[in-house]
């Protein structure tokens, strides 16, 4: 992060005064609905991690032995609230030992997919949790004075739905109560990573993200936090987080991290239409049909292609203004998570991909305050018609194509397959969003 203080200091200097993160801790515990009388100010911070989980067990174990996870079929996390040593070289976190604490350490893979046992195993660094009576835990080189949150930025890389939903989210929800006084550790390290959720990881954090690659050290903590905490795919539970953060909080973070002003829709002369252009897969053959049907219907229409999505700063300052964001089912449709309440986000639901379009962007989109439209497309709108015929089960059956296993299913539907618009059919989706932002068709 260029231009940013590495704050961080060597055994036996302060980072700031002791009064002042003090000060911080006790503002940093108000609002939170479970407090102890019998821990510190930190502790009892540290415990709302868990508890704001509702996991009665885990808050007992944390608050009587200062160490305690939780795990899901998603995810892992550890939360020790004593202070740490984290070797950095070798991924181990050397935590203090309680004699109420059971004697056994844990190896936890700290990124959000936990039950893609080969994608953790093969691509996701795992960190070790060692107890300190076990294991003689070696010299500080640095000392920090706020706690530590390690995980994997993963091996998705300009995936954005696999990064805000695995990476980004998780991270908002572990990581929003600290207010920023906490430091992260990225196993997994990647610089494009970094470099392109700067903005996001700043706003979270006031500390200069640690490479453990390139810094490979003895870091020591008052606490820390391994694993990031999952809800769902582009979702947060509010009833499963402390001042109950929503996804409309979450958007109101990202405005503020990318400093973009919320466009009042009814203001624009005409309607913003946004259109997903995709290159590889899944592609509209008849784009250029499609674009002018939709001028036709008064819509100014920009076309995000690859190049223009990957600056992510500017291409959230595109989608703030726009009204329609179209495309189809993919990651692209991760983008809606820019859009201003209000807007209509309307998916192209190819032959074979029902199920993950509504459960990866149709339904987060709703709990995002956007109107949600899907556009089935026919047979005859399908390339894979020309391949197979209209009675083949590939057309027919795309569940029988399914059941050969998932890989089969993917190579077909989601690799395969382009659109062929019926632009007349399509036209009459497009006039229904045009509803939703209260105007009529047509526009000219």
């Amino acid at each position: 992060m260029a231009g940013k203080k590495l704050r961080m200091n060597w055994v036996g200097s302060h980072i700031r005064d002791q009064e002042q993160l003090q000060f911080l801790l006790k503002r940093l515990v108000q609002g939170f609905f479970f407090f102890s009388s019998s821990s510190s100010e930190f502790c009892t911070f540290i415990i709302q991690l868990v508890n704001v989980y509702n996991h009665s067990e885990n808050q007992t174990q944390l608050e009587v032995t200062g160490f305690a996870c939780h795990s899901n079929i998603h995810t892992e996390v550890c939360v020790s609230s004593r202070p740490v040593r984290i070797d950095t070289l070798k991924m181990k976190v050397y935590a203090p030992f309680s004699k109420d604490m059971p004697q056994a350490n844990h190896t936890i893979h700290p990124y959000a997919r936990k039950d893609d046992k080969p994608l953790m195993s093969s691509s996701v660094t795992s960190v070790q949790i060692l107890q300190e009576n076990v294991t003689l835990p070696p010299p500080c080189h640095y000392s920090h004075n706020v706690p530590a949150v390690i995980f994997s930025s993963g091996r998705f890389a300009r995936n954005i739905f696999h990064e805000f939903n695995e990476v980004i989210i998780p991270l908002f929800l572990t990581s929003r109560h600290f207010q920023s006084r906490l430091q992260f550790i990225v196993t997994d390290f990647r610089s494009e990573f970094v470099a392109r959720y700067d903005k996001i990881l700043s706003h979270l954090s006031s500390y200069e993200v640690i490479d453990p690659a390139s810094n490979g050290s003895i870091h020591c903590f008052p606490g820390a936090v391994v694993g990031l905490h999952y809800h769902d795919n582009l979702a947060i539970t509010t009833t499963d987080v402390p001042d109950g953060y929503s996804m409309l909080d979450f958007k109101q973070f990202l405005r503020e991290s990318y400093n973009i002003k919320v466009r009042d829709l009814s203001q624009m002369e005409k309607p913003v239409l946004v259109l997903i252009s995709r290159q590889k897969s899944r592609t509209f053959l008849n784009e250029d049909q499609m674009m002018t049907m939709m001028r036709a219907l008064g819509f100014s229409v920009v076309v995000a292609k690859p190049d223009m999505m990957a600056n992510l700063q500017e291409f959230a300052k595109v989608l703030n203004s726009c009204s329609v964001l179209v495309g189809a089912h993919g990651a692209g449709l991760t983008n809606e998570i820019f859009l201003p309440e209000g807007a209509v986000m309307v998916q192209v639901v190819g032959l074979g991909l029902e199920w993950g379009s509504t459960t990866y962007y149709g339904a987060p989109a709703r709990e995002m305050g956007l109107n949600y439209v899907e556009y089935k497309i026919e047979p005859e709108e399908s390339s894979l018609i020309s391949l197979y015929g209209r009675d083949h089960l590939v057309i027919v059956d795309p569940a029988s194509v399914y059941s050969q296993g998932y890989e089969v299913g993917r190579a077909m539907y989601l690799i395969k397959q382009n659109f062929n618009i019926d632009v007349v059919r399509f036209r009459k989706t497009l006039v229904k969003a045009l509803e939703f932002l209260g105007r009529s068709a047509p526009l000219v």
